[in-house]
């Protein structure tokens, strides 16, 4: 079969390894680059020509390039502009110069010392959104100073891309490489200019026919066309395909684009992870396992520090820097990319790119097991070192008693606090992200500047004298520190804590918190009980589905405390009780006559609580009330119960949507 059997080998050995990288709770790509180890020519010994498949890994990398491309986005960087922008190349070259020594140091040549220094001075994207993930860390201001990096970092290859190659022909000079320069200019001017008007229109033309698979091969065809265009012209193939989808990413179908295109970058890019596996020998790291050690001490140490200084220096403070440091060290999957560029120009030797290919793997595998270490390292130190001043923001000036304390002054933690100020009750937000102080300090909301996380800062905020303690903050691993904190403060404060992953609630409930909301859940039932009552199930049915359901959630934490049980049992009270509106229609038995006339309790059991006439609302109306046509009259009772009263009246049927004194709602008592 040839080719065709050496892809299915390599997509069944991926499988089987990423499954073991699945449960080991390690990036897919991994599995992928150990499933290409087992299998390449130095192991296993399959019979696979590993020149065919790495035609197929150049496939890959041009779609992997595309979809970065399409994800680009200037947005992305705006809250962290100063440090993406500024200090990400300020890293790159430092990690450069780090990198040439270390070269030297081994003897190198200058040009591979180089490339050696480029190719370590890329970090891991996909092993960093894996790590954030599953730590719980996503959305946290460390996460975005990360990804913001990561971003330009990808960039960064680009350049890389054209400009390294020159440098293996260092007896053409300059000319050379401003030639390359220029045509991937005016190369850029023209796809960017020519594309803006015709890859829209194109994309419009194809987008109204509504084939899914036309459209996903005008985007792969866009996207490789491009990309072999560039080639011809003398550029990267891959830098073609990276403009292709930056031009794409500005119209209007861009997000289609990269969810189709998204199956099709991964199935290649698994080809081309897995080549490069095969280029690894194992003989080679047992051989040079000494020489590899180091490198892994050298990177993690070196580049980690790196890290930490530069975002120390762009002023961010706290556990910021040690988290940029301990989860950016590792090598990334676009060093793979760079590096077999090297390989293929000569730019770098076989040897360089095993040591390279193996300290990456190497300390991907190590980023998850040192992240770890984050928040304990963090806490060891602010018992080493003094804790900075307290910044006091809108403080009220005088000691707050019996007020809630806010941990976490994001979207929630604002939102609570305009409650509370129009409610005119006591609070203190506390928050580290200078970009959210900004808008605390404008909404004039009382403010402490601090990590919530420690002691002091919570003992500041005037916690002792606290009725509560709200957790806003979405990142689970801070908000488990913050809850031991309160708990050890002060054991009887009630703790309510937010947390996205239903994972998390048990471990944060054990923690010493009294109520774990999980926000993405409640908004679950919310969209479920409006798009219910849209298909006209009855309310009744509805409030019990959706208790039943949060209390399969709930119970398990909450089942042996009293107030829980009392509540639930409130609930299954009011699951046997409806507020049902009956319009009184034209010459209805009930017009002209009283509530007393009728007997309403006596002959069906239900209660009338409110009658709605030309708009106005006559809540609790007394016994003499007497009912006119066209009336809206709302009644409480048992299901059947409010079925006799229709009966009785001859009303114009149940409406579970009229609208009540609070607008449109659920009519049902809760």
């Amino acid at each position: 079969m040839g080719i065709a059997s050496d892809i299915i080998i390599i997509v069944l050995a991926a499988l089987a390894a990423g499954i073991i990288a699945q449960r080991l709770k390690q990036p897919l790509i991994l599995g992928y680059i150990v499933a290409g180890i087992l299998i390449g020519p130095h192991d296993l010994g399959f019979i696979i020509k590993v020149h065919d498949i790495e035609l197929l890994a150049e496939i890959g990398v041009a779609l992997l390039l595309f979809a970065l491309g399409l994800e680009f986005s200037l947005k992305k960087l705006q809250p962290v502009r100063r440090i993406a922008l500024i200090g990400t190349p300020i890293q790159i070259l430092l990690t450069m110069a780090f990198g040439f020594l270390i070269g030297k140091g081994l003897g190198w040549e200058p040009v591979p010392s180089l490339w050696f220094g480029s190719l370590i001075s890329l970090s891991s994207t996909m092993v960093l959104l894996k790590t954030l993930m599953s730590r719980g860390w996503m959305g946290t201001l460390p996460s975005r100073v990360m990804i913001g990096m990561l971003i330009v970092q990808d960039l960064a290859v680009v350049p890389m891309m054209i400009i390294l190659p020159q440098l293996s022909n260092p007896e053409m000079g300059l000319p050379v490489l401003g030639w390359a320069a220029l045509k991937a200019v005016f190369f850029l001017f023209m796809i960017v200019v020519a594309g803006n008007r015709v890859l829209p229109w194109i994309m419009a033309r194809v987008a109204r026919w509504n084939s899914r698979e036309l459209f996903l091969l005008a985007i792969t065809a866009i996207g490789l066309g491009i990309g072999y265009a560039t080639y011809l012209f003398g550029l990267s193939f891959a830098f073609g395909a990276f403009v292709a989808g930056m031009v794409l990413s500005e119209s209007d179908y861009s997000y289609q684009a990269l969810s189709d295109i998204i199956p099709l970058r991964d199935l290649f890019g698994l080809l081309f992870f897995a080549s490069v596996g095969m280029l690894l020998d194992p003989r080679f790291l047992v051989d040079n396992i000494s020489t590899i050690a180091l490198l892994v001490a050298l990177v993690a140490l070196g580049k980690g520090l790196i890290f930490f200084i530069l975002t120390f220096l762009f002023g961010y403070e706290n556990l910021v820097p040690l988290a940029v440091g301990l989860g950016l060290f590792q090598i990334g999957e676009f060093s793979f990319v760079l590096g077999r560029i090297g390989l293929q120009t000569n730019s770098i030797s076989p040897e360089v790119y095993s040591l390279v290919l193996t300290t990456a793997i190497i300390t991907m595998m190590m980023t998850p097991f040192l992240f770890r270490l984050v928040v304990p390292l963090y806490a060891l130190g602010r018992k080493w070192f003094k804790s900075e001043p307290l910044q006091l923001i809108n403080f009220p000036g005088v000691e707050m008693d019996n007020h809630v304390v806010i941990a976490g002054g994001g979207r929630v933690g604002q939102l609570v606090a305009g409650v509370l100020r129009r409610m005119e009750l006591p609070f203190m937000i506390i928050e580290n992200d200078s970009h959210r102080v900004d808008q605390i300090r404008q909404a004039g909301f009382p403010l402490i500047y601090g990590d919530a996380a420690q002691s002091v800062v919570l003992e500041a905020s005037g916690i002792h004298r606290a009725a509560l303690l709200l957790v806003t903050t979405p990142a689970a691993v801070v908000a488990r520190r913050v809850v031991e904190q309160g708990r050890d403060i002060r054991p009887g404060l009630h703790i309510t804590v937010r947390v996205e992953g239903v994972e998390m609630m048990k471990e944060l409930y054990e923690c010493g918190a009294q109520e774990v909301i999980q926000p993405e859940f409640e908004a679950g039932l919310e969209m479920t009980r409006q798009a219910l009552l849209h298909l006209e199930i009855p309310a009744s049915e509805i409030l019990k589905l959706t208790d039943h359901i949060r209390s399969e959630l709930y119970a398990p934490l909450y089942r042996d405390r009293y107030d829980f049980k009392t509540l639930s049992d409130l609930h299954k009270a009011s699951d046997q009780l409806e507020l049902t509106w009956v319009k009184l229609e034209q010459g209805n038995f009930g017009a002209g006559q009283s509530i007393r006339d009728l007997g309403i309790r006596n002959l069906t059991g239900a209660s009338v609580v409110g009658i709605m006439r030309k708009g106005i609302l006559y809540p609790n109306p007394e016994p003499e009330f007497i009912f006119n046509d066209e009336d809206m009259v709302a009644v409480i009772g048992r299901s059947q119960e409010c079925t006799a009263f229709e009966t009785l009246v001859g009303g114009g049927g149940r409406n579970h949507h009229e609208p009540t004194a609070e607008g449109e709602k659920s009519t049902f008592v809760q």
